[in-house]
Parts: C-alpha cells; sequence; structure tokens
C-alpha cells in the first residue's frame, strides 16, 4: 500500500513541485503519545550523557557552547534507524520511525545537556566554591563561600529547573502562530529532520552519518595518542610553543585541539576573527603595557591571582565588555520586542494570521501553513495547568532555596518569581526575532540586584549567584522550549510530545548534569588558573558578585577608567555595526563581535588560533565545492567535537583510578635545556 502510494506521489511531483507537507501527505502523524517511545528515551539518555561531557568540557574551558542540535538529529536519527532496521529484519518491527519521534529525541538530548549549561557549573555554581574564592583578597569569608556536594546540586536544579518551562506555555500560540516569530535555530533542525526521513534526505543523512563517525573515530584515536605525552604540567602537545616560547608565554600557540577547530567550523567566520582580535589587543598589547605599571598601579608583591593586581584588570576588563555587549542587545531586542509587539496588536486584521512576504502560492506554502497549524492546534496544553504548575514549583523553590542558600531569603526568590516570566517572555520573544538568547545576562542582573541587596556581611556574594542561577534557569528554559514549540510545529510534532519530552529531558539533566560535573570535579583541578579546565567563567562570575557588594573602590587603579572605556566601547562597536548594515553597508560584516573579543581577554588566544583554523578549513572547502561543504561540513565538525569531548569519559576514569600518562613532553629554551642536562649529569 505505501509504494502504491509512493508511487501515486512521484506521478503527482511530475505534474507540479510538492511541498514539503504534501510530499509527507501520505504519512499518517501519529498521536502525541505514540510520538513517546521507550525507545525515544532509551537513546536520548545515552546521547544525553554524550553531550553533556561535551558541553561540560566545553564549559569548564572556554564557555563556548555551539549548538548540538543539529548533532542530536543526526545521531538520533542513525542510532534509532539501525534499531529500527534490524527489527524490521527480524520481523519485530512494530512502530516504524518518524519525524515526530526523531523530534522527540532531539528536543529531550538538548534540554538534557542544556542543564550542563545553564546549570552554571563553569560559571555561577563552580564561582561559589572556596577553591574559586581562594583566588581572590575579598569575600573569601564562611557565609560567602559554599562547599561544592553532589546532593545539594542535584536537589537545587530540580527546584529551579522545571518554572521556565511552565512559564511560556500560554505564550506558545501566540509567538509561533499569531507572531509567526522564526526562532532560526529550531527551523533549521526542522528542516534537517524533515530531509533525513524523506527517501532523497535519507540517503544524504547515511552520508552525512559516516562523515560524522569517521571524524570522530578519528578525533578520539588523536586525544587518546596525545594522552601519553601529558604526563606534568605543561606537558604534550596542548603546551606545544607554535610561535616560539615567548608567545607561548602570551598564550600564543596551537594546542592541537579538534574540538575548537570543530567548533571554529560550525561558529560564524567573524566570531573567530573577533576572538583572534581579542587576544591579540589584550595579550598582544595591553596586558604588557599594564603589567609594566607593577609597583606603580598595584602593589608588587601581590599573588598573580589577586584581583587587586594584573589578575584585576583582566577579569574586570573582560566583564564590562561582555556587560556592554549584553545590555546593549538587551535594549535592541526589547525594544525591538515592544515595538513589534505594538505593531502587531494595532494592526486591524490581528485576528488574520500574519503571511510571510518571501513565501510564495508557487512553492505551495499556503498549504504547509494551513496543515501545520491544524496539527499544532490540534493538541492543546490546558492553560490552567501552566498556572498551577508554575505556582506549585514556585512555592516548591521558595520553600526549598533558601533551606539550600541560608544568604537568600524566601522573599528574595519570591520576587524573583513576580518578574520572571515577564523576562522569559523577552528572552523568547527577542530569541524568535533574533536568535539571541540574553539568559546569562538576566543572570548577571541578578547579581547585582541581590549581591547589593544582602551585602558582603550578610553573605551578599554567595546571595547573588543563588539568584543568578534561579533567574537564569528559568529564562534559558523558556526560549530552549520555545524553540522546540518551532521545531515541532515545522514537523508535525504535537506541543504536548513536545512538553512531556522536554520536561523528561529536563529531569534526566539535573541527574546526569551534576554527575557529569562531578566526574570532571574530583578527576581535573577544575578552577586552577593555567589548568586545561581553567573554567575562567567561574572567576568571572564571582568577580561580578564581588563588584555588586564591595563597589567600585575596591578595584585596582585605573581599572575602573578602562572598564568605563571598554563598556562604551562595546556600544559603539555595536551601535556603528547596526547603523551599517540598518543602510545596507557591507562594511558592518567586517566588524569584530564584541562578546567573541571578550572572551580571550582572560583565556589568551590559544583556542582562537584553533578556531581560526576551522574557519580556514571551511573556507578552503567551500571554495572547493560548496555543495559538499554545506551538506557535510556540520557534519564533521560535530563528529570532532564529539570524538574529542568523549575522550573527557576514559581520561577521567584513568584520572580516578591514578593511572597517570607514562611521558611527558615539554619545550624549554636552549639555556633552560643546557641547566636540566648539567644537573641530570651532575
Amino acid at each position: 500500500m505505501e509504494r502504491d502510494e509512493a508511487i501515486e506521489v512521484g506521478d503527482r511531483s511530475k505534474e507540479k513541485e510538492l511541498s514539503v507537507e504534501e510530499i509527507f501527505e501520505v504519512k499518517k502523524v501519529p498521536s502525541w503519545g505514540e510520538q513517546l517511545t521507550v525507545r525515544a528515551f532509551t537513546v536520548s539518555a545515552v546521547l544525553g550523557i554524550f553531550f553533556s561531557f561535551i558541553v561540560m568540557k566545553l564549559n569548564l574551558t572556554t564557555g563556548i557552547i555551539p549548538s548540538l542540535n543539529v548533532a542530536a538529529g543526526l545521531l538520533g536519527f542513525f542510532f534509532v534507524k539501525i534499531w529500527t532496521t534490524l527489527l524490521e529484519k527480524c520481523g519485530m518491527l512494530k512502530q516504524p520511525f518518524t519525524r515526530q519521534e526523531n523530534t522527540v529525541i532531539q528536543t529531550c538530548v538538548v534540554a538534557c545537556s542544556g542543564i550542563a549549561f545553564s546549570g552554571g557549573f563553569g560559571g555561577y555554581i563552580l564561582g561559589m566554591s572556596p577553591k574559586i574564592a581562594a583566588q581572590a583578597d575579598d569575600g573569601n569569608t564562611p557565609n560567602n563561600v559554599k562547599e561544592l556536594s553532589l546532593g545539594w546540586l542535584i536537589g537545587f536544579l530540580f527546584v529551579v529547573s522545571f518554572v521556565g518551562l511552565f512559564s511560556i506555555v500560554p505564550l506558545r500560540r501566540i509567538m509561533i502562530i499569531k507572531y509567526r516569530l522564526t526562532y532560526p535555530s529550531g527551523t533549521a533542525t526542522a528542516h534537517l529532520i524533515n530531509s533525513f526521513h524523506t527517501p532523497a534526505g535519507a540517503k544524504l543523512a547515511k552520508k552525512q552519518v559516516k562523515a560524522l563517525f569517521r571524524a570522530f573515530s578519528g578525533s578520539f584515536i588523536w586525544a587518546f595518542f596525545q594522552w601519553f605525552f601529558t604526563g606534568g604540567d605543561d606537558c604534550g602537545f596542548i603546551s606545544f610553543p607554535t610561535f616560539g616560547l615567548e608567545a607561548y608565554r602570551q598564550r600564543f600557540y596551537f594546542d592541537f585541539s579538534a574540538t575548537y577547530v570543530g567548533v571554529g567550523m560550525i561558529c560564524p567566520y567573524m566570531v573567530n576573527v573577533s576572538l583572534l582580535v581579542g587576544a591579540v589587543l589584550s595579550w598582544g598589547l595591553m596586558w604588557p603595557l599594564i603589567e609594566k605599571k607593577r609597583g606603580d598601579w598595584y602593589s608588587a608583591d601581590l599573588k598573580a591571582s589577586s584581583l587587586h593586581g594584573l589578575q584585576g584588570y583582566k577579569i574586570f576588563i573582560t566583564i564590562a565588555l561582555m556587560l556592554g555587549d549584553g545590555l546593549y542587545h538587551f535594549l535592541v531586542v526589547v525594544i525591538k520586542s515592544i515595538q513589534d509587539f505594538i505593531k502587531r496588536a494595532s494592526s486591524k486584521d490581528s485576528s488574520v494570521l500574519p503571511v510571510d512576504k518571501n513565501h510564495s502560492d508557487d512553492e505551495g506554502l499556503g498549504y504547509d501553513d494551513k496543515r501545520r497549524t491544524e496539527v499544532f492546534l490540534k493538541d492543546q496544553i490546558p492553560t490552567w495547568i501552566a498556572f498551577a504548575g508554575y505556582i506549585i514549583l514556585a512555592i516548591i523553590s521558595i520553600i526549598a532555596v533558601p533551606h539550600i542558600f541560608p544568604q537568600l531569603k524566601w522573599y528574595h526568590v519570591l520576587l524573583t518569581y513576580v518578574f520572571a516570566p515577564v523576562l522569559a517572555f523577552c528572552n523568547s520573544y527577542g530569541c524568535g526575532l533574533t536568535d539571541w538568547s540574553l539568559a546569562s545576562n538576566y543572570g548577571k542582573l541578578a547579581i547585582f540586584i541581590f549581591g547589593a541587596w544582602v551585602g558582603m556581611s550578610g553573605g551578599g556574594v554567595l546571595a547573588g549567584l543563588a539568584a543568578c542561577g534561579v533567574m537564569m534557569s528559568i529564562v534559558s528554559t523558556a526560549s530552549d522550549l520555545m524553540q522546540d514549540f518551532k521545531t515541532g510545529y515545522l514537523t508535525l510534532s504535537s506541543p504536548r510530545s513536545m512538553f512531556v519530552s522536554q520536561v523528561i529531558g529536563t529531569a534526566m539533566g539535573c541527574v546526569i548534569a551534576p554527575c557529569v560535573f562531578w566526574i570532571f570535579y574530583k578527576a581535573f583541578p577544575i578552577g586552577t588558573p593555567g589548568s586545561t579546565y581553567a573554567a575562567p567563567y567561574a572567576t568571572i562570575y564571582r568577580g561580578i558578585a564581588l563588584l555588586g557588594v564591595e563597589g567600585f573602590s575596591s578595584l585596582p587603579k585605573n581599572c575602573l577608567t578602562l572598564c568605563l572605556v571598554f563598556f562604551i566601547a562595546a556600544f559603539v562597536i555595536n551601535s556603528l555595526k547596526d547603523f551599517l548594515k540598518s543602510k545596507n553597508i557591507n562594511a558592518y560584516k567586517f566588524i569584530p563581535s564584541t562578546m567573541a573579543m571578550a572572551i580571550p581577554f582572560y583565556l589568551g588566544s590559544y583556542f582562537a588560533i584553533d578556531m581560526c583554523l576551522g574557519s580556514l578549513i571551511l573556507y578552503l572547502w567551500t571554495k572547493k565545492n560548496k555543495k559538499q561543504a554545506a551538506a557535510f561540513a556540520p557534519a564533521v565538525a560535530s563528529g570532532m567535537i564529539c570524538g574529542d569531548g568523549i575522550w573527557s569519559l576514559p581520561s577521567s576514569v584513568l584520572a580516578l583510578a591514578k593511572i597517570d600518562p607514562p611521558i611527558c613532553m615539554k619545550f624549554l629554551s636552549k639555556s633552560d635545556n643546557t641547566k636540566v642536562e648539567n644537573f641530570l649529569s651532575g
């Protein structure tokens, strides 16, 4: 019967070019309950663990997390396709693999691994620890630090991670149907899944999976090979002085990381160039010049990690750039959202669904919109469930959070939940327009407000970081859910199955992410300056909290002036870029991203060089074969990231088992090498 239907579709395609939903018209849309399968959540759990290791490694190194939606959809398709193919050959297949089930897997995996990022393990959570607090001269007091424990980490995530899901559910129809927001990441993922489940797309998917696993294998083997040479501090290929020892001391070197080469292939060219520009500006010019002011601008007796010395300039200038960029985009998104909201609300035809100007009848998208809207509105989530869920979970959180963090009182948490739905709406709406989530900026705003409210003596540093966690979890999960609703809308997946999948994925993440973090925390020197897992954002978040409770007077000489200069510079650069873009002047494409520039101000350029190499590989590949590069570059990049990232698991196990690498490959200057040889021979 299906073969006859496929032939019929083929005959119809000769008469006219069919739209996506016309091609899938012969396929029955499974009910929302049928979309939620045991195999889907089994695969999601496996992939959730896999991606949590990748995200955690990135979180604890540079904090740059690329979109893993493509990889999640691709691997979800691959694993379930193998499963169903084997069952079909054995005559045991009861339920075919559909794009709706594929969407459920992608949603669950991204929700699970997303907790590894929004959980703040490389940021505000680690910033609470005595290890990070000890790196600063102030704030290292009993009521401003908290020993990390797997128990309270899991408990805290469970009480704060689900509230955001209920805050945005009542607005799904307005966001997706009425305002027809694009949500670029959700839309791209939906198109990928749709292509996987069409005959031509399935063939392409097999080739993409093959390319991904080749890259995965090569990346994993290379990471395994490198491990043998890292038997000591500053040993191995990761400490290779590519451009000389002096450049290496200023953190300019290539560290042979397949992860960041892959990340560079995914990130836009200008992001990678911006990273390099920021590294040259800071480590090439500013820090050497400020270091010459030792004894004048700051005491020469301070230890390297003191925030009253060079470290203070590095952290607070980085924060100033990030806050300037974040505040600028926050204001732009809010203004655009308000203007767009007023425009739509005042439209005389507001009851009619707006039609995208780029859609034409020839492409049959009018039918697609009608079909998708019909399915999207079929399985409604009752509004009373959303309101009841939000209130109940908020009450639980208001009671539980002060028990975990006594510095944060119940009325602080209550105030957070009063304003959170508005901020969740702003973030979700802005994300739909620009694909830019400002969750971390809302969290930083909470640090300032509640840190200043509680004060240093009352534990304001810890209170601010905890409030950041509450706010960031709500705002981040809300925008993630709306992205998934958009993906579900375009793949005819039920909103109910999307919501249930998001809830289950979040629950998985609340257990998996802390456990993965705990493996890293126990196996490696997390948060130690100069280590592989330096976790720079932990120091930055704690620095913001200290700034909030101590005031600007605690900064070293001229640090505040430089912070203001870079804060204003972020506004000027972004304003110039948007002005040129509004005038259709192509020069805007060559203006660097201030947020990307800020990251190497603290870390150095080693990962920026890796990522620029990834951009170069993609550029040359595109020049040689643009179509092939577009189809396979994301798969190859994902494979490189996955292979190198998953090596973290066996390397963590080896470290926990006290099995150290047998060789230390270290690079010395000629004079130092002579001293070593004389010492050994003597």
